[in-house]
C-alpha cells in the first residue's frame, strides 16, 4: 500500500487542481496518508506532491525550503518520490531538478493528468522526468477528483487569461482563456448536488470574460441564472472577476437569482490611475467605484473584498493617497494586500524607479490599518441583524474553548456563533439562523440565541453528506469521483434564451 500527501499553495484554482491530483494518485492506487490511524502513519508519504504558486516573491524560497526539508528523508528512503508541479514548475522547469536533483517530476499546469504515468516512468527510469506541455490538452474536469468537502464543491468554468498585467505571471503560466460548454458545467454541477453539495464556486482567472472564446459576452450572466434552476443547489458563488470586463448584466444575475450570494470579490490592485495604466488595468478608479455603487443598489447587503498591490514600480506618495481615497470610498469588507514583488517574465520586473523596501513597508502597514479599521466598521453594523450560515466543521480557533460553532454567511463572512444549552446541534453542511451580537474586526459573533435571541437548525443534504462520511478514512472527505466532459466548442443549442436569460446545456 503506497501512500501519497498533496501540499497546495496559492489560489483556489491550486487547490481545486489539489483536488484532482488527489483523484488521479487514489485512481492509481496509492492511499491519502492522513487516512491511515496516528499510530499507523508513517512521517512521509511514499510519494510527496508540491502544488506551487509563483505569484510572489517569496514562493521560491518556500519551495525549495520544503525540498530541503525532505532531502534527509529521500536519503533515508530512495523509494520515496517527489513531485513538483503547479505555477512554479510551469516557469522553472529543469531548474528545479538543478538545484533539487532529488526531486523525481516536475510537471506543469497544462499536464496534472501525466503525474501517475511520469511517476512510474522516473521509478522505471531511475531518473527524474520533466515535462512541461506550453497549451492545455485535456481541461481538469474530465478528470477524476477527490474533493476536500462534502457539502461545498469548486467548478471551473475555465482556465487561463487573456489579460496583460504587468505585474502578473499568471498568464505565461496557465496560458489563453479556454471557456468549458455551458451545458458541462451545468452537469457538474447538477452530478455535485447529486453527492449532497449544496455550495459552489464557480473559478476562472477572469470568470466574467467566460463565453468570449465561444462568441457570447453575456454568457456568463447567464451562466449564473442558470445555476438558480438546479434543485437543491444552495449557494453559488464565483472568483475572480476582473473590473474592465464586469457588466450590469451580472449585476442583474446576482440580483435576481435567489442561490447567487450576496458577495463579490473585485480586485482593484491600486487606486491610481496612473500606477492602474502603468499595470495594464484597462479600468480607471471611476469606472471601479461605479461598479461597485450599482452592486450595492441592487444588492444593498452584499459584502465586496478586493486585492490590492502597494510599491508597484514607480508608485509616488501621491500615487498611494489615491489607493487610500479609493480604499475609503469602498467601504471593502476585507481586503487582500500584498506588497509588490518582482517576477521574473513580467514586464513589471525591468520597469525604472523600483520602490525602497521600507518605503514599501511603511506604506503596507498604513494600508493594513485603513482596511483593518473599515472592515471593523463594516462588521459592527451588521449587529442586531439575523443571518443564515451554512455551517462548517472548524473555522474558528477557539470554537471549543467558547462552546460555539462557525460558519460561513450568505455575503461569505465568518460566523462564531452560539449554540443553545439542550438545542439541536447543527452538522457541517446544515444551516442555521442567528442573531449577529458582536462585529470583530475579522469576524462576527452570533450569541443572540443565549438571551433567547434566534437560533433555528435546518437540516441539509449537504449536512446529511457529511454525517454518511464520518465512518470514512478520512473522515467528511468524499470518495474519488468521475471527470465531467471536456473543452471546446459548444453546439449553437448550448446557450439558449428561455423566459429569462439562461443558459442550457
Amino acid at each position: 500500500m503506497k501512500t501519497y500527501d498533496v501540499r497546495t499553495h496559492g489560489c483556489q484554482m491550486n487547490v481545486h487542481d489539489s483536488e484532482r491530483l488527489a483523484g488521479l494518485l487514489e485512481t492509481a492506487g496509492y492511499v491519502d496518508l492522513a487516512s491511515l490511524p496516528t499510530d499507523e502513519r508513517p512521517p512521509t508519504a511514499d510519494v510527496v506532491v508540491f502544488n506551487t504558486c509563483a505569484v510572489r516573491e517569496n514562493a521560491d524560497n518556500k519551495l525549495y525550503g520544503n525540498l530541503g526539508q525532505l532531502r534527509p528523508a529521500k536519503l533515508a528512503n530512495p523509494d520515496l518520490q517527489i513531485a513538483v508541479g503547479g505555477c512554479m514548475a510551469q516557469k522553472d522547469r529543469d531548474t528545479i531538478v538543478k538545484r533539487a536533483p532529488w526531486v523525481d517530476v516536475v510537471f506543469g499546469t497544462h499536464n496534472i493528468g501525466s503525474l501517475p504515468a511520469l511517476l512510474d516512468r522516473a521509478r522505471h527510469n531511475k531518473e527524474a522526468q520533466v515535462e512541461i506541455l506550453e497549451s492545455l490538452e485535456t481541461f481538469p474536469s474530465t478528470l477524476p477528483t477527490r474533493r476536500d468537502s462534502a457539502y461545498a464543491g469548486w467548478v471551473s468554468i475555465s482556465v487561463g487569461c487573456n489579460n496583460t498585467c504587468t505585474f502578473c505571471i499568471v498568464p505565461a503560466l496557465r496560458g489563453k482563456e479556454q471557456d468549458r460548454r455551458p451545458g458541462d458545467i451545468l452537469a457538474e454541477c447538477r452530478a455535485l448536488v447529486e453527492q449532497g453539495v449544496v455550495e459552489i464556486t464557480l473559478l476562472g482567472q477572469n470568470v466574467n470574460s467566460y463565453g468570449v472564446e465561444f462568441g457570447d459576452r453575456g454568457a456568463f450572466a447567464k451562466l449564473l441564472r442558470a445555476t438558480g434552476e438546479i434543485e437543491g443547489l444552495e449557494r453559488v458563488r464565483f472568483t475572480s472577476p476582473h473590473p474592465a470586463a464586469f457588466t450590469d448584466d451580472v449585476i442583474d444575475a446576482m440580483a435576481e437569482t435567489p442561490n447567487v450570494m450576496p458577495s463579490l470579490h473585485m480586485p482593484l490592485q491600486a487606486g491610481s490611475d496612473r500606477v492602474l495604466k502603468e499595470m495594464r488595468r484597462s479600468y480607471r478608479s471611476e469606472k471601479f467605484l461605479g461598479i461597485l455603487d450599482r452592486v450595492r443598489d441592487r444588492i444593498p447587503h452584499a459584502a465586496i473584498t478586493t486585492d490590492l498591490i502597494v510599491g508597484f514600480p514607480g508608485e509616488t506618495e501621491a500615487d498611494f493617497a489615491e489607493t487610500l481615497r479609493v480604499v475609503e470610498a469602498s467601504r471593502f469588507s476585507s481586503a487582500f494586500t500584498f506588497q509588490y514583488s518582482i517576477r521574473p517574465g513580467t514586464p513589471a520586473a525591468t520597469m525604472d524607479d523600483q520602490v525602497p523596501k521600507a518605503v514599501v513597508q511603511e506604506r503596507f502597514d498604513r494600508l493594513i490599518a485603513l482596511q483593518d479599521r473599515i472592515s471593523w466598521e463594516e462588521n459592527r453594523r451588521q449587529e442586531g441583524r439575523t443571518v443564515e450560515v451554512l455551517v462548517a466543521p472548524f473555522e474558528g480557533r477557539k470554537d471549543a474553548e467558547t462552546a460555539r460553532m462557525s460558519g460561513r454567511a450568505r455575503d461569505n463572512r465568518l460566523v462564531h456563533f452560539a449554540v443553545p444549552e439542550g438545542a439541536e446541534r447543527a452538522r457541517p453542511g446544515d444551516v442555521v439562523e442567528v442573531d449577529v451580537t458582536y462585529g470583530a474586526p475579522h469576524h462576527l459573533v452570533a450569541d443572540g440565541a443565549l438571551a433567547g435571541g434566534t437560533y433555528r437548525v435546518r437540516r441539509t443534504a449537504g449536512g446529511d453528506a457529511w454525517t454518511a462520511l464520518q465512518d470514512a478514512p478520512v473522515p467528511g472527505k468524499p470518495a474519488v469521483s468521475l471527470g465531467m466532459p471536456s473543452i471546446g466548442r459548444p453546439a449553437a443549442s448550448a446557450v439558449t434564451v428561455r423566459s429569462g436569460p439562461a443558459c442550457g446545456a
